[in-house]
């Protein structure tokens, strides 16, 4: 887990990134982040209940439904710890490739369970910070 190969490599290789907890409401940390996993060269898909339009990119409720749309290559999951289980469970269900759990956002059972199922995993880590420390930011 935290593997900076893992990362360099999900951060550099152009893919779809549901990123759960995402809305239009610029004070949170998810609509910076998602920008700049954009600004990466990724597709991203904001899954939030309200199912909002953000940077362009139509949203939907549900991991599950993200996944209809074509291979979930990343599931940044921005929800509180107490509800990042569910999320990641969702996440293997829904075939995605890894699992990125947002600083803050630790579940150890969480990640192990996705490791376990073949997911790369991320946990306590921002893209947006790991994107400046590993110089690939314009």
């Amino acid at each position: 887990m935290n593997d900076d190969a893992v990362i360099s490599r999900l951060l550099t290789t152009p893919g779809r990134w549901a990123v759960v907890g995402l809305s239009t409401n610029r004070a949170r940390a998810a609509h910076g982040v998602a920008r700049t996993i954009q600004g990466l060269g990724m597709t991203i898909v904001p899954v939030h209940p309200a199912a909002e339009t953000v940077h362009g990119a139509a949203g939907v409720t549900t991991v599950a439904e993200a996944a209809q749309g074509g291979p979930l290559d990343v599931v940044d999951v921005f929800v509180n710890a107490t509800r990042a289980g569910a999320v990641v469970d969702d996440a293997i269900a829904s075939g995605a490739r890894a699992v990125w759990l947002q600083l803050g956002v630790i579940d150890h059972a969480a990640a192990a369970r996705a490791a376990q199922a073949g997911l790369d995993v991320v946990m306590d880590r921002c893209p947006a910070i790991e994107a400046g420390r590993l110089g690939l930011l314009r």
